[in-house]
């Protein structure tokens, strides 16, 4: 027979616990509802006996009757209250003629219980004052009053003082009964449900005893480094809301188990694709630009072979040119490939700017085209790798002259920028070309992407890796108006 699951068993339990409540709450009322009359009772003497002391007390220390001396009322109410716990009580006068609203001229509990000394007469226990006050000063006799609610009762007391006409003292108290009659009974009661009580505890830490031992061995199975994460299947526990878990957990390890297999398949699978696509793709571009300068240079020597001295002096320079492209690529593709060794050293941009540019001047000028070179230098000079950067800035002129066109221009600038607070060194090249399609705008720094018929798609490559080896970055700027490219790099990194 399957034993039941541990939420059945705690709902049982809190049943059991639910009619264990009931039958202490009727035990309890029991015990509040037994000799209430009897306890008013004493409550009601002990109350007239305070209120009488205190106003003899009033009377025997007041040498001159008919007038109301607020201090010695206080300190005779302290002086006598003190004696009776539970007892509090005050000052009255009936007379209209006093200018005082409710009557009332001092007050005292001086057994309170709460924290500072209580002055302030009882709201809700005012209404049955008053009438006990005004029952005592019409029959000019000692008056008492209760109000009863469930087990306890209100008990208001109200006599007045000799030798001082329309002057009464006012006590209250409160009853609240112990074990009458049908103590016995309930004590009976509440031993009986005390053992219910002691049984039921130890079936309930039995229980969660087994529970608590059975949910540790399934913590560390599924701790760090626990069975769990080893990928080993874990062993049932008997309990039948635990063992759906750990049945879900077993077949999870199995599907991930699965899975890992199968991607690891995948992903073998991926890298082998992906290797032979990039190596076709690479294989592709550089038969691309090896074969066309090879064909050039194969029909020039045809024609030289066949041609006078002129032909083969033209043939052989153009060979010559060719062979420096096909040099060009390979020591870009070079350049890719092996890490960037930097020399960085502080650099005057002034003057290395203008070695750089007066190289491109011939270029520019047959072109037609002009080439502007703007500094905004700093108090200090950055660092960099000249040459390095040389060869980033020599690629990005070469590119912005062969898209520039007859009359445009090419502005070559260097800035000093400080955004964030920090020091940084922008190098734009920018001109008024036809600009970058929107669809070659996101891949234009890899390589062998270009938009030339002649060109190679390494020299953006080799840009981003240099500004990349000086911890920057190069981008094409977003402008609708002209073309720019930007290699942006710290100051002074080192």
């Amino acid at each position: 027979m399957p034993r039941p699951s541990f939420s059945t068993q705690l709902f049982v339990l809190w049943i059991l616990v639910a009619v264990l409540c009931g039958l202490l709450a009727l035990s309890v009322w029991l015990v509040l509802s037994s000799a209430l009359g009897e306890r008013v009772e004493t409550a009601r003497r002990q109350a007239a006996s305070a209120c009488t002391a205190v106003a003899s007390r009033y009377d025997a220390s007041m040498q001159r009757p008919g007038e109301a001396n607020v201090d010695l009322m206080h300190a005779v109410l302290d002086l006598v209250l003190i004696r009776t716990e539970g007892v509090e009580g005050g000052f009255w006068i009936s007379d209209p003629a006093s200018n005082i609203p409710d009557g009332f001229l001092a007050y005292a509990f001086p057994t309170y219980e709460g924290s500072g000394v209580k002055r302030d007469i009882p709201e809700a226990e005012t209404p049955l004052i008053l009438h006990t006050l005004k029952n005592a000063a019409a029959a000019s006799q000692t008056k008492t009053g209760d109000v009863s609610n469930g087990a306890d009762a209100v008990i208001a007391v109200a006599c007045p003082v000799p030798n001082h006409p329309g002057l009464l003292v006012w006590t209250l108290t409160r009853a609240r009964p112990p074990l009458g009659p049908y103590g016995e009974r309930a004590a009976t009661i509440l031993s009986a449900v005390l053992v219910f009580i002691v049984v039921l505890a130890l079936a309930l830490a039995l229980a969660f005893r087994r529970w608590k031992r059975n949910l540790t061995r399934l913590e560390q199975a599924l701790a760090a480094n626990g069975e769990f994460e080893q990928g080993k299947r874990l062993d049932l526990l008997g309990e039948r809301d635990l063992d759906q878990i750990v049945v879900a957990l077993n077949r999870y390890v199995e599907r991930a188990e699965r899975l890992k297999r199968e991607a690891s398949d995948m992903a073998l699978q991926l890298a082998r694709a992906e290797r032979f696509s990039v190596l076709g793709k690479m294989a592709a571009q550089i038969a691309h630009e090896i074969r066309n300068p090879a064909g050039a240079m194969r029909l020039k020597a045809e024609n030289a072979l066949a041609g006078d001295e002129a032909r083969r002096e033209a043939a052989l320079k153009i060979i010559i040119e060719q062979v420096g492209r096909i040099e060009s690529q390979v020591t870009s593709l070079l350049a890719l490939t092996q890490p960037i060794a930097l020399q960085p050293r502080e650099v005057d941009l002034d003057a290395w700017l203008d070695q750089i540019v007066v190289v491109h001047e011939s270029r520019a000028e047959s072109h037609q085209i002009e080439l502007r070179v703007e500094v905004d230098t700093a108090a200090t000079q950055p660092v960099f790798d000249p040459a390095q950067m040389a060869r980033a800035l020599d690629n990005l002129i070469v590119n912005a002259l062969s898209h520039a066109p007859s009359g445009g221009y090419v502005k070559v600038a260097a800035r000093h920028t400080q955004p964030d607070g920090g020091e940084r060194l922008r190098f734009e090249v920018r001109d008024n070309g036809q600009g970058v399609k929107a669809s070659e705008r996101k891949g234009i720094f890899e390589p062998f992407v270009t938009g030339r018929p002649d060109g190679s798609g390494l020299g953006l490559a080799v840009v981003r890796e240099i500004a990349d080896a000086h911890g920057g970055q190069a981008f094409l700027a977003d402008d609708p108006h002209t073309t720019c490219f930007v290699i942006d790099l710290p100051w002074r990194p080192y």
